[in-house]
């Protein structure tokens, strides 16, 4: 539907933020808030606004609008609760808009999540900065980031998810930090809110574009999740994070076994099989609580044995479809190694690529320096890593997330300077005869492991994930130095 300010909201009637923390929490909820102390002065150029105030709270019932505390998530499949801190706005009241107080309460419930070691759940549903407030309310939008980073750096889960609507500074700031960021279907979600859009630019936004799903597609959330299902996604992250999943038996991995090449170009042409399962097959078979669900990179939690890791793979079957990693998909690469760092969680990647996107768009926004971003970030990070080589590994895409402390290869892999083709075209002129070029090369998994560039070859999926877990199991030093390979 074209959009028009009468079709926004999406939604019939919003949910208040109480009946959003009943749905996540229920009984176990304890509010952390301070009674708002009145100013007999609240704003001396805005006379009306102290009525405007009281108005607020007697529609809503709540003294600001945000509403702060922690309770108890019930993890599925178990009698398990995890404590979790919820920030949560108050649409009703001026728009969910943040104030000097309100500001002050979202600071103060962070810094205590931050002290107690507790994970938080921000529930933004605003118009961003009060502005009968003007830039002392404006300048909370800062002061709540500090705190959000200061809750970071403490290795503490920030999960953000964004309801109907969701604008301006607050978008700006607190709303765009998480580790994780979900958004309501539907949901009116940009930098300039449609009303002062129209004002100044005498225009209304073109349709769908601030939507959530568009948003989603274009990366800038992670997932449109009903509200219905947050619960349990909110829970398996949890679950995840802390590593309380069953250890996954090898014996109920997939059966999956890589094929048995007897020369570098078999390797090649066995690995370029569209049928032949990836990620998304390894994903489904260990505990997981997605973070970046589609694209060329994908970026997860994941359990490995009673390992909480960080996994960022790359998704070949999207790839075979013209979504090669790009800009943008190294960018989620090195979302996932902030990720691990700040959660000091391990960090493995898996490679499968035919090769970065070769393109002028490629070129303009850089794609070279964002492989060397990628890389130089990967081989800084003071947490485990393990890469996998998983099947294709074609040039700079594939080297952005090679080093690791420990390298595991499947048996038909292989790494390269450049798709095959490409090289026998360099080297020899013509790009038939990239079959005659491979072999010299030494890029096949079984040549790698000769030279010490790979530790292991994996026979199928559950020797890869054993030997991973089996890494992980030796619990190695916190200080890590990428040792050099070949």
């Amino acid at each position: 539907m074209p959009f028009t300010p009468q079709s926004w909201p999406p939604h019939s009637r919003r949910r208040s933020a109480r009946e959003v923390i009943a749905a996540l929490v229920g009984r176990t909820w304890q509010s952390w808030d301070e009674p708002v102390r009145t100013r007999d002065e609240q704003e001396p150029g805005d006379p009306g606004y102290a009525e405007q105030l009281a108005r607020a709270r007697e529609r809503t019932g709540c003294d600001e609008s945000i509403l702060t505390g922690a309770g108890t998530v019930a993890v599925p499949g178990s009698d398990d609760r995890r404590r979790v801190v919820l920030i949560v706005s108050e649409f009703g009241f001026l728009g969910g808009s943040i104030g000097e107080a309100a500001g002050r309460r979202v600071v103060a419930a962070l810094r205590r999540a931050t002290e107690l070691q507790l994970p938080v759940l921000a529930l933004p549903a605003s118009g961003g900065t009060r502005m009968q407030e003007g830039t002392p309310a404006f300048l909370q939008m800062a002061a709540i980031t500090a705190a959000v980073n200061a809750h970071r750096r403490a290795g503490l889960l920030y999960l953000v998810y964004l309801r109907d609507p969701v604008t301006g500074g607050v978008l700006a700031s607190w709303g765009s930090l998480g580790h994780a960021m979900w958004a309501e279907p539907g949901a009116l979600i940009g930098f300039l809110g449609p009303k002062v859009y129209r004002a100044l630019l005498h225009q209304d936004f073109p349709a769908g574009v601030q939507r959530a799903e568009n948003l989603h597609e274009h990366g800038v959330v992670d997932a449109v999740v009903p509200f219905d299902e947050l619960p349990a996604r909110l829970a398996r992250f949890l679950q995840i994070r802390n590593a309380m999943a069953d250890p996954l038996a090898v014996e109920r991995l997939p059966a999956h076994r890589f094929g048995r090449p007897a020369t570098a170009w078999e390797a090649v042409e066995i690995t370029r099989d569209p049928d032949r399962p990836g990620l998304a097959r390894l994903l489904e078979s260990v505990p997981t609580a997605m973070i970046v669900d589609h694209g060329p990179i994908r970026v997860a939690l994941a359990q490995l044995g009673d390992h909480a890791v960080v996994l960022v793979g790359a998704d070949a079957p999207t790839q075979e479809g013209g979504r090669l990693i790009d800009v943008d998909a190294l960018g989620r690469a090195r979302r996932g190694i902030t990720l691990a760092a700040e959660l000091g969680l391990p960090l493995v990647t898996l490679i499968d690529t035919p090769g970065a996107e070769l393109s002028v768009r490629a070129e303009q926004e850089g794609l070279a320096g964002e492989i060397a971003d990628c890389l130089a970030e990967l081989l800084a990070v003071n947490v485990p890593t393990v890469s996998i080589l998983f099947g294709q590994g074609a040039g700079g895409a594939a080297l952005a997330l090679f080093p690791a402390d420990r390298v595991i290869a499947a048996r038909d892999a292989w790494l390269a300077p450049l798709p095959p083709e490409g090289a026998a075209a360099l080297v020899l002129g013509d790009p038939g005869e990239a079959a005659e070029l491979v072999g010299p090369q030494r890029i096949w998994a079984a040549d790698l492991l000769k030279q010490g560039i790979v530790d292991d070859l994996a026979a199928g999926y559950a020797q890869v994930i054993g030997y991973v877990v089996e890494y992980l199991d030796q619990r190695p030093r916190p200080q890590f130095e990428r040792r050099p390979r070949g």
